[in-house]
Parts: C-alpha cells; sequence; structure tokens
C-alpha cells in the first residue's frame, strides 16, 4: 500500500479521494477475509462496505504505533465479519435453526491474475501458519476462524485462561516474524 498512515491521515481529514485510493489497494483484502468468515459473497460485500464506512468515521483514532494500516483493516474486518456471525446465529437459534443447515457459498468473482496473487499468499500464510508449534497453531485458529474469546478457547481446550492467551501472543509474534517479509514486499 503506497504509505498507508498518510493515507488514512487524509481519510481523517474527510479527504474522498483517500477512501477511494484506500478502498482499492486493499478492499481485494478485505473482502476475502470477510468472505471467508461469514461464507456469503452478497453478505461479505455489504460487511466489507461497512468496514470502510467505519474507516471514514473512525480515521482520526487510527494510531501508528499500535499496528500497520493493514492490521487496523484486517481487524475491523474480523470483527464486523464476526459481530454479522453472531447476529446470524442469534436470529437462527430464535427460528430454531443452526448453521449447519445453511449451504456454503463460494466467491466466483475475481479473475485469473488476483486468484494467482491470493493463492500465493494464501500459501505462505499456510506455510506460516504451519511453521507454529500445533498449541499455538490451534488457539489462533479458534479465536481468528472460529471467532471463539480467549475465554471460550480456553473452555473448549481445557486450558487455563493465562495459557490460551500466551499461546495467542506467541502465535501472533512469530507469525509477525515470518511473514513481515511478505508484508513489507506487498508494500502493506
Amino acid at each position: 500500500m503506497t504509505n498507508g498512515p498518510a493515507l488514512i491521515a487524509r481519510v481523517a481529514k474527510g479527504d474522498e479521494a483517500a477512501l477511494a485510493q484506500l478502498y482499492d489497494e486493499t478492499s481485494r483484502l478485505v473482502y476475502g477475509l470477510v468472505l471467508r468468515i461469514v461464507r456469503e459473497p452478497s453478505t461479505a460485500e455489504e460487511v466489507t462496505l461497512e468496514v470502510y464506512m467505519q474507516v471514514w468515521r473512525t480515521a482520526a483514532s487510527y494510531d501508528t504505533s499500535r499496528g500497520s494500516v493493514t492490521a487496523w483493516l484486517t481487524t475491523a474486518a474480523r470483527s464486523r465479519a464476526l459481530d454479522w456471525i453472531r447476529s446470524k446465529q442469534a436470529r437462527l437459534y430464535r427460528d430454531g435453526q443452526t448453521m449447519d443447515d445453511l449451504p456454503e457459498m463460494v466467491d466466483i468473482g475475481s479473475n485469473p491474475e488476483e486468484n494467482l496473487s491470493q493463492t500465493q499468499q494464501a500459501a505462505f500464510v499456510r506455510q506460516a501458519m504451519a511453521s507454529l508449534p500445533v498449541e499455538q497453531r490451534v488457539a489462533l485458529d479458534l479465536g481468528f476462524y472460529s471467532g471463539l474469546t480467549h475465554a471460550e478457547i480456553a473452555e473448549r481446550l481445557n486450558l487455563p485462561l493465562g495459557t490460551v492467551k500466551s499461546r495467542i501472543r506467541m502465535g501472533v509474534s512469530k507469525l509477525r516474524e515470518v511473514l513481515g517479509p511478505l508484508q513489507e514486499a506487498a508494500g502493506l
């Protein structure tokens, strides 16, 4: 991404062109993450737009010392997607259905060049995840992709909460170390 913090600063000042540029440069990443969580392309599109509306409203709160623009966006995307999942689960519970009753949707909207780039990045991330000890990998998977809280992970794995938090913290640290060169090469 071309100088993400400066772009966010422009968005914070109400620069619509900066938001459009940010969207152009990052929306595939955000949409892909949201789609992986919600598994419905139309819902992923809606949630992705909500993420960028949130960016528009809260850009002034972005703090470079807390992480990269990409990390900030993916955190917002993950949170929005998990909020959608939780609200859907609540609706299904009220209606007496389960998530397993619903069909799985797939994304067919990207072109071959984007697919290749995403496939290569996904392979690199899978390789980085595979390099983690299984305990860290399981904790990260349950937290990031399943949307469980630390307490829920601790309960599911029958572990102390502090152990779960340590495993996640060490796993994230290792992933930052391993994926840093990919992030720098992509300009994120």
